[in-house]
Order: structure tokens, then sequence, then C-alpha cells
């Protein structure tokens, strides 16, 4: 089974930025994507971005396409979202999940298996 735990959430002023990281553990090694969700209050979940676990390939929202950078350092099992110009829309609770989706990019949350509890991020006007 894989565990997943999500950091680095807070805070921010509009404008700035944020690095989410999710820390994984348990048998990750056949994981081929992972990806991040965001659900804002009263929303649905919505797809963020993905990679593929090689970190050879990655996909985002257009709605976060040019502002946040998805990454991976398979070194520490660790995924990142880098987040810059944070505008008070970003505000979300944000989620990791891995997808055993290999062809298509998964968007949708019934595309993943594994989740993490989430972390708050607040973005202020």
């Amino acid at each position: 089974q894989v565990q997943l735990v999500e950091s680095g959430g807070g805070l921010v002023q509009a404008g700035g930025s944020l690095r989410l990281s999710c820390a994984a553990s348990g048998r990750t090694f056949s994981i081929p994507t992972e990806g991040w969700f965001r659900q804002a209050p009263g929303k649905e979940r919505e797809f963020v971005a993905a990679i593929r676990w090689s970190g050879d390939s990655t996909y985002y929202a257009e709605s976060v396409r040019g502002r946040f950078t998805i990454s991976r350092d398979n070194a520490k099992n660790t995924g990142y979202l880098q987040m810059n110009s944070l505008n008070p829309e970003d505000t979300a609770v944000y989620y990791c999940a891995t997808s055993p989706r290999r062809s298509s990019w998964p968007t949708r949350r019934t595309e993943y298996n594994y989740w993490g509890q989430g972390t708050q991020v607040t973005v202020s006007s």
C-alpha cells in the first residue's frame, strides 16, 4: 500500500510563492503517475498538475499552467508543487495523489487511488 503526506501549506499574500511537498512511503516503485488536486470551500475537488513517476513528463491544468511547477525527487521519494504568482482563487486544500494511469493524463478524481490528507493554502489579497 501507499501512504502520502502533504506539507508546506500556509498563508501567503497575493503574488507570493509556496512549495508543497508530498512524501510517499510504502509500495511506490510501480506507481506510474503522481498528481495534485485542490478543493476550495463549496467547490469540487479539481485537478491541478500531474507528473510521471520517472519525472520525465508533466501536465498542468490551464488555470495554473505557467505559474505552478510539479517535480519529483525520487532519491527522497518526495514530490513537489512549486506555486508562484499566487492569487486568492488559489486558496484551497491541496492534495497529492497517485494514479495507475500510464497513457493519457488522469485529470479526474476517480482516476486516482491513493490520497494524502491535504494541506491548506490560503492566499490573502
